[in-house]
């Protein structure tokens, strides 16, 4: 006999399911998480097979080639290609570039012979055919298909066969066994485990485009984050025209590279050197602005840190940072105060990360000190000095990783001065055409600044 329909609640966090709604999810603590969606019944008379565990000596390893996206920013944050048969989440807030990421992507692996299969659930096959024409040439390679009945689809990619699949987007796709409407956690989460199943059944690479919610998280339950091989955000703003590509997770490769594209008439263009692109339009002679370099996975990014202070009007100053964090500026403000004796709590501070990059290493630490420093005296930094450095509470400049590759970043983009930790020159070796300047604390640091004049 089959069983009845039965109401569950799902956290949409962490995934945890209850009988009964409770104001409190018991597994990760979030408050009001938990929705009501209704399971469908299913028949008791299932065939059980017998299975047998295999032994991991048993199982063959083989390194299998991934397949290029001829896009090196692209191939870089997925760990060097796609990987067949893996499920792969694109996330992103609407309007940012990710199906023009995704069909740019589909352009470059037709040439290559592969067989791709495009559903869209948002686009007609009209206006899919309006953005491809101003990408270049497509050859036959490509299908489309405008759908959103999952079972249907699911019949048309077992029928073609296809190599990789795009899926456009998962708020659109609903199953009809399910009551909820289409967008619900009930039908993405659902929608996720059956292209899931095709990926790993028939070995088809499946693209997922999602939307994301105000937070910033995909919009639907957070196992579904949990569900797919790997995860990446499109992250920017609309009204720039630069983007972002950064893994969030990724069960094939390192989740600390990015990507950066500009987006152009005729799609997102690859951004071969951040460095030039980020310090396009430095001010010269400006006060509160300095150069500091950030480690993205294993690139170096040289960043302008500007900064601004004036004397606050009201009793409490102000405090706004773009890019950076909140807290971690705040803990600055509050070091350079007590280390340095320059009254920040009479004066509202501003930081911006030019360029719209958001930073959390503490590499930048020093950049942030220098500039609001040079901002307090309203005096300019010299132009071709950069600088690193993690800032402690007793006001001490401490070493960072990686310190020989954002020297040679400098060195490269024209710098000829470089203020970085003193114990990070015991790692360097011999660099030609910039000086390295090592110091210990901040108070160090600025009197350094203040002897180059």
């Amino acid at each position: 006999m089959a069983k009845k329909n039965q109401k569950i609640y799902v956290c949409s966090e962490c995934g945890y399911e209850s009988a009964t709604w409770l104001g409190k999810c018991p597994s990760c603590g979030e408050w009001n998480t938990l929705k009501e969606f209704e399971e469908t019944g299913t028949s008791s008379g299932k065939v059980i097979k017998e299975l047998k565990p295999s032994h991991l000596s048993e199982i063959r390893s083989s390194d299998e080639k991934r397949i290029s996206t001829h896009m090196e920013e692209m191939d870089r944050v997925m760990g060097g290609g796609i990987v067949r048969g893996s499920l792969i989440l694109i996330g992103g807030d609407p309007g940012i570039g990710k199906s023009t990421l995704m069909l740019q992507t589909c352009r470059n692996l037709c040439n290559d012979g592969l067989r791709l299969l495009y559903i869209s659930g948002e686009e007609s096959l009209h206006q899919i055919r309006m953005r491809a024409d101003r990408m270049g040439k497509f050859n036959d390679n490509l299908s489309l298909l405008c759908e959103t009945d999952l079972d249907l689809i699911e019949k048309c990619i077992s029928n073609e066969k296809p190599d990789i699949v795009v899926i456009d987007s998962i708020q659109t796709m609903y199953k009809d066994s399910i009551s909820s409407a289409p967008g619900s956690q009930t039908q993405v989460r659902e929608a996720t485990a059956i292209l899931m199943r095709i990926a790993k059944g028939l070995g088809v690479t499946v693209f997922v485009i999602g939307h994301v919610t105000k937070e910033g998280m995909v919009a639907g339950p957070r196992v579904l984050e949990h569900m797919v091989d790997t995860v990446l955000y499109l992250e920017g703003d609309r009204h720039s025209s630069y983007r972002i590509l950064r893994g969030v997770k990724n069960r094939f490769g390192s989740t600390d590279e990015i990507g950066v594209f500009e987006m152009m008439e005729n799609g997102l263009s690859e951004v071969k050197n951040p460095s030039e692109f980020m310090l396009d339009g430095k001010p010269e002679g400006s006060s509160g602005s300095i150069v500091s370099c950030a480690l993205e996975g294993t690139r170096p990014i040289l960043v302008e840190v500007q900064s601004l202070v004036t004397r606050t009007s009201f009793g409490m100053p102000r405090r706004t940072a773009a890019g950076f964090d909140m807290n971690r500026m705040n803990l600055i403000m509050a070091v350079i105060e007590k280390r340095l004796g320059l009254r920040m709590s009479e004066y509202d501070a501003y930081l911006n990360i030019a360029g719209g990059m958001r930073l959390s290493e503490p590499a930048i630490d020093l950049g942030v000190v220098l500039s609001t420093v040079s901002s307090f005296y309203d005096k300019a930094l010299p132009e071709k000095l950069m600088c690193f450095g993690e800032v402690g509470l007793s006001g001490e400049v401490r070493t960072v990783r990686s310190a020989g590759q954002r020297i040679g970043e400098a060195s490269k983009m024209g710098f000829q001065k470089c203020i970085c930790p003193e114990g990070c020159l015991r790692s360097l070796r011999h660099t030609e055409g910039i000086e390295i300047i090592g110091v210990r604390t901040i108070r160090e640091a600025v009197e350094k600044i203040r002897e180059a004049g």
